[in-house]
């Protein structure tokens, strides 16, 4: 984490991508500032220093995962999202409480293999190039080996059962396909052949031959399948399969083997297992969907799932392939809408385990202008690129921005309240023509105005009868 990082430039971050929301994005920049302070401490007080979770209270649509999975970004975080009404209690059918943090130390195996690889980007680039361009040989009929130390130019290339070192005259065929060979590496280097068509031996990522599957997969039984391999004396041995693609795919391809061969990859699993256990920041979304109802019938995919999640958020081991993960400093973003509910109704033992709480404002006509045109990468600035690639130039004006605000407001105010999603509804109706048309209408420019968009929707923007079916 960057030391330089400081709450308000987080927040000044987290202002590019979510409009409003000044409390909740406050919140969450204390957090990720107080993990840097964690690690500037003693190692014995540091321990004790817990994360402050975080409660984000508010209707849909008003931007709580966002400014979660931006955070997350921000600080290269491992971070994963699940929603709290996919688990079930323990002894019921569906996934267990602990599959959240193995699903958390994948992400940051992932996120670590990456950094490692690009750091190794040139070599493994350097070697795949090589090796493709070998085979391309072979699929012209060059079936020869290159002398690394030639001692002319007949010499580059040799049949694979002749010795370097042979100080003999080449035949004739073979400095022909010696000519060859250079007409194709001149080509080869001016990227005249990246849609050649070759086949090229890859591994293959299949399933291995031995896989024991449980409900929870093999992490929630406690096997490693390749450890069992090698216990019973069937070691895995990397399988490889012929592959025929291009040869800027196959480069693509052979690229990331050579990187994994490049990087240490016990090395990426301890430094996985410290980012998750120090870093990881975990979503539970739908938090109030957990909360026991009032009904007679049996409840075990609620309070049990509460009373099974409080020692992942109070902080305990739980066994992965990668070894054990301590949940202890790992961050915990609870979100819920509470519409039915209140926070006060979620046992008393996980309500403490979640002391920073924020509420996160409905948004309002002015949000929804401040959404279509400010964030980096606001929905006008998507459509304007998406239209540029077919060559039409599109410009949404103030009054036609304001006109669409104004259209997905009252939407979400006569009909279910989906926060900024409503936004996405009317701009895909809005410009549906346009979508199935700009294939063959390059060169044009439309203007996206307030008359324009009344015409576009048409009698359905303001007919609350129409509205509930048409948006």
């Amino acid at each position: 984490m960057d030391k330089a990082q400081t709450p308000r430039e987080t927040l000044e971050l987290l202002d590019q991508f979510v409009v409003g929301q000044g409390r909740a994005k406050r919140a969450v920049a204390v957090a990720l500032r107080n993990r840097w302070r964690r690690r500037q401490l003693e190692p014995a007080l540091a321990q004790d220093v817990y994360p402050k979770n975080i409660l984000l209270i508010g209707p849909t649509g008003v931007g709580k995962t966002e400014i979660a999975r931006r955070l997350a970004s921000l600080a290269q975080a491992p971070f994963v999202k699940v929603e709290a009404s996919k688990y079930s209690e323990v002894g019921y059918h569906g996934r267990d409480v602990e599959s959240m943090v193995r699903d958390l130390i994948e992400a940051a195996v992932a996120l670590v293999r990456q950094e490692h690889a690009t750091r190794v980007s040139k070599t493994a680039r350097d070697l795949a190039s090589e090796r493709v361009y070998h085979c391309l040989l072979a699929g012209h009929g060059l079936n020869l080996i290159l002398d690394p130390h030639p001692r002319s130019a007949h010499q580059l290339i040799w049949r694979p059962d002749q010795d370097p070192s042979d100080e003999v005259d080449p035949p004739e065929e073979l400095a022909d396909q010696h000519r060859i060979a250079e007409v194709l590496r001149k080509r080869w280097d001016d990227g005249e052949l990246e849609e050649e068509i070759i086949e090229i031996e890859v591994l293959d990522q299949g399933l291995s031959a031995l896989t024991i599957m449980g409900p929870q997969g093999t992490d929630a039984m406690g096997i490693d399948t390749s450890a069992l391999q090698e216990a019973w004396g069937r070691t895995p041995i990397p399988k490889t399969k012929v592959r025929r693609t291009t040869v800027s795919e196959a480069k693509a391809i052979i690229e990331s083997e050579e990187a994994d061969k490049l990087i240490d990859q016990d090395a990426i699993a301890r430094e996985a297992l410290d980012r998750c256990e120090n870093e990881g920041i975990i979503f539970l979304d739908e938090i109030d969907k957990i909360i026991g109802g009032h009904t007679d019938g049996p409840d075990v995919s609620r309070e049990g799932v509460q009373r099974d999640l409080l020692p992942i958020v109070e902080g305990c081991a739980v066994y992965t392939k990668y070894g054990h993960i301590r949940t202890n400093h790992i961050l915990f973003i609870a979100a819920g809408a509470f519409h039915f509910h209140k926070p006060t109704e979620l046992i008393p033992e996980l309500q403490g385990r979640f002391p920073v709480r924020v509420a996160l404002q409905p948004l309002t006509e002015k949000d929804f202008v401040r959404i279509l045109t400010e964030p980096r990468n606001s929905l006008v600035r998507q459509y304007e690129a998406l239209f540029a690639t077919e060559d039409v130039r599109v410009e949404f004006t103030r009054d036609g921005v304001e006109r669409l605000a104004a259209i997905a407001f009252k939407a979400n105010t006569v009909t279910q309240d989906i926060g900024a999603r409503r936004l996405m509804t009317i701009l895909e109706k809005c410009l549906e023509s346009l979508s199935f048309e700009a294939a063959e209408r390059p060169g044009e420019s439309v203007r996206i105005d307030a008359t324009m968009v009344e015409q576009t929707l048409g009698d359905a923007a303001d007919d609350e009868d129409l509205m509930p079916y048409d948006m």
